[in-house]
């Protein structure tokens, strides 16, 4: 079909044809190809030894296909008006909901005790879609609430003066963001996803303190769901191993502190510039998953601590670089739509490298970009491309 010349478009089509972020693009691109070159670094030596594969090239093969696939996925969704993601906020909440169920029938998957995966031809975790659902259906509520009225109640009842005083102090407004954030919550932590909850909650509460919630909501929140966190890790087995693995992996470095111990080995031997590219020896088989969840200590150990710096700092200009896009975002919806994925961004990519230098337990957080899993990647640079759907719209600068 012919494309339209710029005379016969409408307003929101002409708006959504505006030209994209490019330096946001760039570092999107540059983390990405790096991403790429050092995951297949990574993880050429656990493909060659592994008998079921024995294939150098089989990781990077599938993570390339990926990528190549993503960026067409970022640049397709980039051309889209991103108001159509308001109405595809409901939609994508209940199908995120849907996805999450199907993992407790046949259909799921179990590795190392955790059910999270799913198998509909390729296997995924849902949590990573219901991260982004939430996000969507909290900006598209609560870019409105500014216009929202507020309920009136009799007050010759009990129940219509205790309404009021609810409504007074911004309860009410919060219900039903509770309700679907509580549903999404309890969905996640059934499959022992402790990450995937944090990340969901993360996600939520960037959007919900964007949106102007009164802080103190966020204290007393913080609070409890810190304090229930801290009881489910101190009452679960599961979790108890992990904090007395993380306060002292040294003692347990034949037995489950194995993999810390061996990624602090790397990048402690790596140095100021690294040992080169591809020369890493702890992927011979020493340090598990190089691949995936501990591809940055590779990173340091064989471009050093300038390379994980300069490979820290792309991220930091990525991040900054999406908070400037949703200050100058065209409207409230746009704003807090960024607000939520670059905080589940910058989230992911700090727990990642806190969980590889045993800054906190771990929580089997991947790094976005450079961790093996072809699905992750698709859905990061989806959201990196709902990102560049907002910087279109983004009002040209006045001059005097």
């Amino acid at each position: 079909m012919a494309r339209k010349p710029k005379r016969d478009l409408t307003v929101e089509e002409q708006l959504a044809r505006g030209p994209m972020d490019l330096p946001f693009l760039m570092l999107v691109m540059i983390l990405l190809g790096i991403g790429l070159i050092m995951m297949f670094s990574a993880s050429y030596a656990t493909a060659y030894y592994d008998s079921k594969v024995a294939d150098p090239l089989y990781y990077i093969k599938r993570q390339a296909m990926f990528a190549v696939v993503g960026v067409a996925v970022m640049y397709v969704v980039s051309k889209i008006n991103y108001q159509t993601f308001r109405w595809m906020s409901v939609p994508a909440l209940i199908f995120s909901i849907i996805l999450l169920l199907l993992v407790f029938t046949p259909l799921g998957r179990s590795h190392n005790g955790a059910r999270r995966w799913l198998y509909l031809g390729v296997e995924f975790q849902p949590s990573e879609i219901a991260k982004i659902a939430v996000i969507l259906f909290f900006a598209a509520r609560l870019c409105k609430r500014d216009s929202r009225k507020p309920l009136r109640y009799k007050n010759r009842t009990f129940t219509g003066r205790m309404l009021n005083r609810l409504e007074r102090i911004g309860f009410l407004e919060l219900v039903p963001y509770i309700a679907v954030l509580g549903t999404v919550l309890l969905l996640v932590l059934l499959e022992r996803h402790m990450s995937g909850t944090i990340l969901v909650m993360v996600g939520a509460a960037a959007v919900l303190f964007a949106a102007g919630i009164n802080i103190w909501w966020f204290i007393g929140g913080g609070a409890a769901v810190g304090s229930l966190l801290a009881f489910i890790m101190l009452a679960t087995p599961y979790m108890n191993a992990r904090i007395d693995l993380w306060l002292d992996p040294w003692g347990q470095r034949q037995g489950n502190g194995y993999q810390t111990v061996q990624s602090l080995l790397a990048m402690g031997s790596g140095g100021l510039l690294g040992l080169g590219l591809g020369n890493s020896k702890q992927k011979m088989l020493y340090l598990p998953e190089p691949e995936n969840d501990f591809v940055f200590p590779i990173v340091v150990e064989e471009l050093g601590y300038i390379g994980g710096a300069v490979v820290i700092i792309l991220f930091a200009l990525l991040i900054l670089r999406g908070y400037w896009l949703a200050l100058h975002a065209r409207d409230k919806f746009g704003a807090l739509t960024i607000v939520g994925i670059i905080t589940l961004f910058a989230t992911q990519v700090f727990l990642n490298i806190a969980v590889v230098t045993n800054l906190i337990p771990n929580t089997g957080i991947s790094l976005p970009f450079f961790s093996y899993g072809g699905t992750a990647l698709l859905i990061q640079l989806g959201e990196m491309g709902m990102i560049l759907s907002i910087s279109r719209q983004i009002p040209a600068p006045k001059h005097d």
